[in-house]
């Protein structure tokens, strides 16, 4: 439909599967059950989720979360103009009325009385009510709802009630295996296979320093862009430090530690 037609993916992304989880999504979305994909950050989500929207070709909504965000920011609001008002669907609203897949990237950042409205959304009754409108929106037999999060960062705060938990089916994610990792690093930077291999090394190094001082490791998005800064002529030391160290901590002591590791991979 013309108003999906921006959220379309119309090239195939590159994804490397792990595992099964090509399989168990596409056996979700045969059954419309909303899925909920965990792992640490840039471990390959947002690209697993993207591929699969072009996989099952259905337009791919993706709303970046945030603490700032509201209620009518996923399901609309009416706008003000010189002739009156007019209503505008939010990006939740246009998904489940035309049939695509809406992504709330990140999920937890939104505050929990804003993500409450995805319930209707989530069970048998798949209805979203625009109580502003005065309209009950059934959902698109297309439509389906994906939403992730970073466990690593759960507080109090920011996580998930068990009301919306329970409403998911769910996939988890980490970073892939050493030798995964590194074919893709190669395949999305054309960087050779034995740097990619380094790459990844000095990532596992960092990785185990997790709970001892990091809280969060180097991510394989991370390590691409290390490969990017490579292949713009940066030498390999550098681009490291720059893409892979400097971006995760400030701590000097593990800045030294990360950077000896470095020196030791790399030449």
């Amino acid at each position: 439909m013309a108003a999906l037609d921006d959220w379309r993916v119309l090239q195939q992304p590159y994804y490397a599967p792990q595992g099964d989880e090509v399989a168990l999504f596409q056996a979700a979305y045969a059954a419309r059950l909303p899925v909920m994909v965990k792992g640490p950050t840039g471990c390959g989500k947002s690209r697993f989720v993207e591929f699969m929207a072009w996989k099952l070709g259905r337009p791919l909504v993706t709303v970046a979360c945030n603490e700032d965000m509201t209620a009518a920011d996923l399901v609309g609001r009416f706008l003000l103009e010189p002739g009156g008002t007019r209503w505008q669907d939010g990006p939740l609203t246009v998904a489940a009325r035309h049939g695509a897949i809406c992504y709330l990237d990140e999920v937890v950042e939104a505050r929990q009385d804003t993500t409450v409205v995805i319930h209707p959304l989530t069970d048998h009754r798949r209805t979203l009510p625009l109580d502003k409108k005065g309209e009950l929106v059934r959902a698109h037999p297309d439509f389906q709802l994906v939403i992730s999060y970073n466990p690593g960062y759960q507080s109090l705060m920011k996580d998930l009630k068990t009301s919306t938990r329970q409403r998911f089916t769910a996939l988890d994610f980490d970073y892939p295996v050493a030798a995964l990792e590194a074919e893709i690093v190669a395949t999305e930077t054309g960087l050779p296979r034995a740097q990619a291999s380094a790459l990844v090394e000095v990532a596992a190094a960092a990785r185990r320093l997790k709970g001892h001082g990091l809280d969060e490791g180097i991510s394989t998005r991370l390590l691409v862009y290390a490969a990017q800064l490579i292949a713009q002529g940066v030498a390999p030391r550098q681009a490291c430090r720059m893409a892979m160290v400097r971006p995760i901590t400030d701590d000097a002591d593990i800045r030294d530690t990360l950077d000896h590791a470095i020196d030791a991979v790399l030449p």
